[in-house]
């Protein structure tokens, strides 16, 4: 599926607005981020030097994210997911902002409680190199 350069960029930005909802980055949180814009095609300083000042960011705002297409919707909800619990826990800021972008993309509620379930019950042993990205690209 080809993805264009606003939805990846969004696709970025919304993992980075999921990262910062609990103030902390992880070295987790970062390992993914990291993965995830390699794939993407976003230049390596670019995003480190995102990952250095995000918690003090002001302008990476929370606004909802409307993707292109449903699947690639679908793909940034579960990695989302995986990026939210791979830290152990997932703040509750983090997985209702998830809830709002599968509303605003038309995502059938009972399809991401499916998802938040099987993240929530998986004991958060994620393979970092596993995205749901990587089946859309």
């Amino acid at each position: 599926m080809q993805i264009s350069v606003l939805d990846k960029s969004n696709y970025l930005k919304g993992l980075l607005v999921i990262a910062k909802k609990d103030n902390k980055l992880t070295e987790p949180e970062k390992k993914i981020i990291r993965n995830i814009a390699i794939k993407l095609g976003f230049a390596t300083d670019f995003y480190e030097d995102t990952l250095k000042s995000l918690i003090a960011n002001k302008y990476i705002l929370d606004d909802p994210i409307k993707f292109s297409d449903i699947k690639i919707a679908e793909s940034f909800i579960c990695d989302g997911l995986k990026l939210a619990y791979s830290d152990g826990t997932a703040p509750d800021s983090e997985l209702n902002w998830l809830k709002k972008i599968a509303k605003s993309n038309l995502i059938d509620e009972n399809w991401f409680e499916e998802r938040l379930n099987h993240y929530k019950n998986s004991k958060h042993h994620f393979s970092s190199s596993d995205f749901a990205l990587y089946s859309i690209i």
